[in-house]
């Protein structure tokens, strides 16, 4: 089996200094847990985030599905990330040309820039989509995940994509910070991948969404985080799901990271 870097290894060899954060966060909070809070109420995220801060490195939302959202939300979403540690990304999926992505990056109701530390975009529209975010979140030391894979059934992501995704993502190592992907693609230790679609049990929805375990993500995938939404969300006790999921993040990682 391949030895890897450890997370704080791997930190160095980050050009992007929101990176080399998330490896060394991760690494101290001993956690490469992602929370997907699906939620559809900024109360609900919110608490979500207060009671399960501790145990991850990185809150994952959708803003636009929130039916109340107004301007305090995101100074108190931000809050709460300073007081347990994580890193807010806002899993927005941008996918147009770069003139109209920077506008909603940073404009609108929303003002993603002001508060997400992490943001994706799709690579399907070609790298001027990574030069319009590059403009507004670079000054801000954010960070961009190009999707490379996908976790749902029948998706048209096929290899050459994500090699593609891959060569696009070298153009700009000082913003782009790695992958939403199903695997590692690439020897290079400054990428970031994370992994959607993780349960403890392997399965599908009823929509087509395909569940790895942490194991197969972490340890077969080589990936970097696993993204969990309902697998804890739905859970009785949220807070010892999260746990459960941590400790088996931390112990996969583990098992090929190099002592």
């Amino acid at each position: 089996m391949q030895v890897r870097f450890s997370y704080a290894e791997r930190a160095a060899y980050c050009k992007n200094a929101l990176a080399k954060k998330l490896f060394l966060l991760m690494d101290g909070k001993k956690s490469n847990l992602a929370l997907s809070a699906d939620v559809t109420h900024c109360e609900d995220v919110l608490a979500l985030a207060d009671k399960i801060g501790p145990e991850i490195c990185i809150l994952k939302i959708h803003v636009d599905i929130l039916e109340d959202f107004d301007q305090t939300f995101p100074l108190e979403l931000r809050k709460l990330a300073d007081k347990h540690n994580f890193l807010i990304f806002e899993d927005r999926k941008f996918a147009d040309i770069g003139n109209t992505v920077k506008l909603q990056y940073e404009k609108g109701i929303y003002h993603i820039a002001d508060w997400a530390d992490i943001i994706n975009a799709h690579s399907l529209p070609g790298s001027g989509i990574v030069s319009g975010l590059m403009e507004v979140g670079l000054k801000k030391q954010r960070g961009l995940l190009l999707l490379a894979e996908m976790s749902s059934a029948n998706n048209l992501f096929t290899k050459d994509y994500a090699m593609q995704t891959l060569r696009m993502a070298e153009q700009f190592p000082e913003f782009v910070i790695g992958f939403i992907s199903q695997q590692k693609l690439s020897d290079d230790p400054g990428w970031i991948y994370m992994t959607p679609g993780v349960q403890l049990q392997a399965g599908t929805d009823v929509l087509g969404q395909q569940y790895v375990t942490p194991e197969i993500a972490l340890v077969k995938h080589q990936s970097d985080i696993i993204i969990v939404g309902r697998g804890i969300i739905k859970a009785e006790d949220t807070l010892a799901e999260a746990r459960k999921y941590r400790e088996a993040g931390w112990k996969a990682y583990n098992v090929n990271c190099a002592k």
